[in-house]
């Protein structure tokens, strides 16, 4: 059925408006006037009244742990607890209310210590045993980069003082000799395996329940780091992606970001597996097989940026690499050779560097031809900022991290150089690629409070006045066109998807208020009261 939907304020490009949109099987027929586009109607068009609401093509988060944050939607929140021992109490209070949820293990993802009142130490087993030591308990940092865990935990790891540390990872030694909890990098990856995972069926409904999340709160496609992540069996969750969207119960888009155990691994999923024959070419718009996801360094909350100079007043700190060059070259020309994407996480200016060094060495005729990405690229200086635009490099932007990291980025980087970070501003200027997304569960995958960000660089309640290096702030066309075409581009998908306009995918977010033209400081309460993806309204409250 073909569905008009008019009387809106319709965003179709920088500067243009139309009033109604033609949706006929799936994608936009015609956008124009009211009265042009009504005339089209037939006997089985469906007529939708937008009451003078804008519509915005639908948002596109570049970069999240959907099945993740749907993971920490059945677990004990932990998120903003402001001492070791509110985290402590909340979570011996769901022990008490689901006891069966925890018999087997605890794990939860939220906390920061840079919010606790009583100081910033970081959480140990013997913080962690005091909730219970009959079950392993594993609570990740907001940032994923560092965990604690409990005794009982280190037990079924059968280390101690003396045993080898983790590749690419470490837990670190009490005063007493003996492993105190806390494990960075790829440890924190061990540790958490030992917490039973959820079953498939439980799976398939975090999935479709975290779907249900997305489009409420104007979510089209998500581009997601599940596999090899929170989901480490591959075909398993391969498997359950094809079934999910085969049965037709997605509610929206999906694209995989794949992370390997190792560069076998990634060798075998190319030779034979899901990845093999250029199979990820024959996926719909619908499911999408995407990137190869690399990490080079951790967080800046943490400690574990890679930074050229260090930190401010231990400048001896680099941060951690998790990755070294030679071996990112390999899976860079692998990728190279099967004409594949890499993404990579990269927080700090060294970071951001040897990524690109990496990337340029790949390139297919010295050009970026399949669109290398730096996800997050927080740290920068002017010359990284001018590379990034001459190579023609895409930057995965969360603009929502400022919320909490204009707190701490000049004390640990020094105000030279954060005067130059997070730069999106800088970056669209000069004509970069730019895609919105959230890292949720990191932040929510609320989309709004992140283009409050962009747009106003204040924190929830508005300061600092003026905003933080408001030389950087974007206009809200320019951050939504960064959650929109600029995440389809990322996706190969800009001349299809992205914009309201002909040909284009009907997936389309109806606003409860005028983003364009509102008090800059409302748009973080935003949300949508109608969602539409493939021409489907897959919510509304109308």
């Amino acid at each position: 059925m073909k569905k008009i939907l008019y009387n809106a304020k319709v965003y179709v490009e920088q500067n243009v408006f139309e009033e109604a949109v033609l949706v006929d099987g799936g994608y936009i027929e015609a956008v124009g006037k009211n009265d042009e586009i009504l005339a089209l109607k037939d006997d089985d068009t469906e007529l939708i009244d937008c009451e003078g609401k804008t519509l915005i093509p639908g948002l596109n988060d570049s970069h999240l742990h959907f099945m993740q944050f749907g993971e920490t939607l059945n677990q004990v929140n932990i998120e903003g607890v402001t001492s070791i021992d509110e985290m402590v109490e909340r979570c011996q209070d769901f022990l008490a209310k689901y006891p069966e949820k925890c018999k087997n293990g605890m794990h939860a993802i939220g906390w920061n210590q840079d919010y606790f009142v009583d100081g910033d130490r970081l959480p140990n087993r013997h913080d962690l045993d005091r909730i219970s030591t009959d079950f392993p308990i594993v609570l990740e940092r907001v940032c994923g980069h560092i965990v604690s865990s409990n005794t009982k935990a280190i037990e079924i790891l059968g280390i101690d003082g003396d045993s080898p540390q983790f590749p690419d990872g470490e837990f670190l030694i009490g005063e007493d000799g003996y492993p105190n909890g806390i494990y960075t990098a790829n440890a924190c990856n061990v540790v958490k395996a030992i917490i039973p995972d959820f079953s498939m069926e439980e799976r398939r409904k975090i999935l479709l329940d975290t779907m249900k999340y997305g489009v409420a709160h104007g979510l089209t496609t998500v581009q997601s780091n599940d596999v090899g992540t929170t989901f480490m069996d591959g075909p398993a969750a391969f498997k359950m992606f094809h079934e999910v969207y085969d049965s037709g119960e997605a509610l929206l888009r999906y694209r995989h970001q794949v992370c390997f155990n190792n560069f076998e691994e990634f060798e075998k999923y190319l030779e034979e597996g899901e990845y093999a024959n250029g199979e990820y070419d024959k996926y719909d718009g619908w499911l999408t097989l995407g990137p190869l996801k690399l990490f080079k360094d951790g967080s800046l909350g943490a400690r574990t940026a890679l930074m050229k100079n260090g930190y401010v007043g231990d400048e001896d700190n680099h941060g951690l690499e998790w990755i070294k060059p030679e071996e990112m070259d390999k899976y860079c020309q692998l990728a190279k050779k099967h004409n594949l994407q890499v993404v990579t996480h990269v927080i700090g200016d060294a970071a951001i560097e040897k990524t690109m060094d990496c990337y340029e060495r790949a390139f297919v005729d010295g050009e970026n031809k399949l669109r290398h990405t730096l996800i997050h690229c927080q740290i920068t200086d002017k010359e990284l900022l001018d590379r990034i635009v001459e190579k023609d490099i895409l930057v995965g932007a969360q603009p929502i991290f400022l919320d909490y990291d204009m707190n701490i980025v000049e004390n640990l980087c020094g105000k030279e150089l954060a005067s130059t970070s997070y730069a999106w501003g800088t970056l669209q200027r000069n004509g970069a690629h730019i895609a919105y997304g959230t890292d949720c569960p990191v932040e929510s995958c609320n989309p709004f409070p992140n283009i409050y960000m962009a747009v106003t660089r204040k924190d929830r309640s508005g300061k600092p006045e003026g905003g933080f290096y408001p030389n950087e702030c974007v206009t809200v066309q320019d951050a939504i066109d960064a959650y929109t075409v600029g995440s389809a581009y990322m996706e190969f998908a800009e001349d299809h998807k992205g914009r309201i306009k002909k040909g284009y995918y009907a997936d389309m977010v109806l606003l409860d208020k005028d983003i364009f033209t509102i008090d800059p400081m409302e748009i973080k309460d935003m949300l949508p009261v109608m969602t539409m993806v493939g021409g489907k309204i897959v919510y509304d409250r109308m």
